[in-house]
């Protein structure tokens, strides 16, 4: 460990080979509380490798519970938080939609750590079981096509950081990481970062674990979403390839909206600006809504373009199909 901390104070990239080791020290419990602290500030003030982020993830995936379930082709669009930008639960809203569209969705997430209400926060507001054993959960997504997957209590490692992030209270490797280490193999996935610098790289991450087809988004001034306030940047993994992309509203046929339209508060405020979207009322909610759908509708190949998946995203929100997988889901995850 003394090695590590040396190496990460003289601002060098740890190997595979030690990044895993620490991993598996970390995670089993055997680091103290200011080391992760010390290693977690490292990795954050050298810039985190590729090789680093890859290493972690799959440590915290081996380590995850398993989730029993049939679906073969799940998609997640969590995003990795920390933006700031103080936004109501866009993800989160979206998830309802991209479900209602026949997307298989398992949705992974947590508690809020940089901003009001995280995900974790706002579906319990909405009545969503946060504390459902693994068995119960697969069947819940077997049944709905749709299900939430706590971070917290499937890895059971993260007991062994959390205080580490809390104690830091800036976004770190881990938001990076939260978003590879879903507990049900992803066939697909949309996933949203404040780091534009890491768009091509993230997108290599998710190819090295095994994703057929994904979507690395950055938005205006840092957003982890894609945006409605100016150009948002994409990473597209396809066919084994990473190529860069941008697009702005116009491009899209939307209207620009600030990002300060679209600022959410606690996941009380936060549950009811989900329902008034779901239920399909106008609002820049809604609008930040249909273009992330949109997004993942593209993300996972169910349309050829982001202008067909906004389009789709409409039609499952005006049908009712997005705010009826919200009922199933206070349904049968309770």
């Amino acid at each position: 460990m003394k090695k590590v901390l040396e190496k990460l104070a003289d601002g060098e990239d740890l190997t595979a080979h030690e990044m895993t080791n620490v991993m598996e020290a970390i995670v089993t419990g055997r680091v103290s509380e200011a080391q992760v602290v010390a290693i977690l500030l490292g990795l954050k003030m050298k810039g985190e490798s590729l090789v680093e982020r890859t290493a972690i993830a799959q440590v915290m995936q081996a380590h995850a519970k398993t989730i029993p379930t049939h679906v073969v082709d799940a998609m997640d669009n969590c995003g990795t938080g920390g933006d700031r930008s103080f936004s109501f639960n866009i993800s989160t809203t979206a998830t309802f939609v991209l479900a209602g569209g026949g997307i298989k969705m398992a949705k992974h997430g947590n508690r809020s750590i940089t901003s009001k209400s995280g995900s974790a926060d706002v579906l319990e507001a909405l009545g969503i079981n946060l504390d459902m054993s693994p068995a119960d959960l697969g069947k819940v997504f077997d049944k709905v096509g749709l299900v939430f997957l706590f971070a917290k209590n499937l890895h059971p490692g993260m007991k062994y950081i959390m205080p580490a992030r809390l104690t830091l209270g800036v976004p770190t490797v881990m938001n990076l990481t939260g978003p590879f280490i879903n507990p049900i193999p992803l066939k697909t996935q949309l996933l949203g970062t404040s780091r534009p610098d890491l768009l091509e790289s993230t997108a290599t991450v998710l190819k090295e674990l095994g994703r057929q087809r994904a979507i690395v988004v950055s938005g205006p001034e840092g957003l982890d979403e894609a945006g409605l306030d100016g150009e948002t940047q994409l990473a597209i993994l396809e066919n084994g390839q990473v190529r860069l992309e941008s697009f702005t509203p116009e491009d899209l046929g939307l209207e620009r909206i600030s990002i300060e339209a679209v600022r959410g508060g606690d996941a009380k405020q936060n549950a009811e600006i989900l329902l008034s979207v779901l239920e399909n009322q106008a609002s820049p909610y809604l609008e930040m809504t249909v273009l992330n759908a949109g997004l993942g509708f593209y993300a996972n190949g169910k349309v050829a373009s982001i202008k067909e998946g906004v389009a789709l995203a409409r039609e499952v929100i005006a049908s009712g199909a997005a705010l009826e997988k919200l009922r199933l889901l206070q349904e049968y995850q309770k």
